[in-house]
């Protein structure tokens, strides 16, 4: 099916799936704004990803490399997410809210539009649901040996995919939680959230192309 998402911007205080899990060590951390912008990439060129004003950021790319662009919270855990902007893009990347838990060590991404589904491992669908923000259908997936924000590890990724593609909306992340507990999807204590881009290579497949403007709250 699918294998699909940080500069520390804090003045108060404030993603594989398509591609690699973002390390701790690979992320560049700023503090601004009271938001976490996340500008990761590995492996390509031709990937511009712009911290703007606020909760602003935008993304071009033409690459082979994996990346991933965002802006969001540390701490993560329930949010309700508003957000607007413009996404166009082809070959594999989304545009998702991407977080990590700690213990268990979880990467979730909860996909809003996306291009080219092009999954590099197998995923498990757990069926579907429908809340008032939309259908999605929920999958797991496992990496195994591959670098996390604790290093290399072998950990689950959750995934709710939504079945009409927008930009812009209301994410209620407490919701896709719920979804995920009763499936038996645990998570554990969370790091962080962005409301991300990315883009990736396929096992033996294209790089991804595009452009992103994107604006929380």
């Amino acid at each position: 099916m699918v294998q699909i998402f940080s500069l520390l911007l804090s003045a108060a205080a404030l993603k594989g799936a398509f591609g690699a899990p973002r390390p701790e060590s690979d992320k560049a951390i700023q503090e601004r704004q009271g938001y976490y912008f996340q500008n990761w990439s590995e492996g390509g060129s031709n990937i511009r990803c712009s911290n703007g004003q606020g909760g602003s950021f935008s993304a071009n790319w033409n690459s082979k490399g994996g990346f991933v662009c965002g802006k969001g919270w540390s701490g993560g855990g329930a949010r309700t997410i508003k957000y607007s902007g413009t996404y166009n893009a082809t070959g594999p990347g989304y545009l998702a809210v991407y977080g990590w838990t700690r213990n268990p060590l979880i990467e979730y991404y909860i996909l809003e539009s996306y291009a080219e589904l092009a999954p590099n491992e197998p995923w498990t669908s757990k069926g579907n649901f429908t809340i008032d923000e939309g259908t999605f259908e929920v999958f797991t997936s496992t990496r195994v040996n591959k670098p996390s924000i604790e290093g290399t590890r072998t950990f689950q990724q959750y995934w709710s995919v939504r079945s009409e593609k927008r930009v812009g909306g209301t994410v209620t992340t407490q919701k896709h939680f719920d979804e995920w507990a009763k499936r038996g999807m645990r998570l554990g204590r969370h790091d962080y959230v962005v409301m991300a881009v990315e883009g990736y290579t396929a096992t033996r497949g294209p790089g991804s192309a595009g452009s992103a403007s994107i604006t929380l709250g």
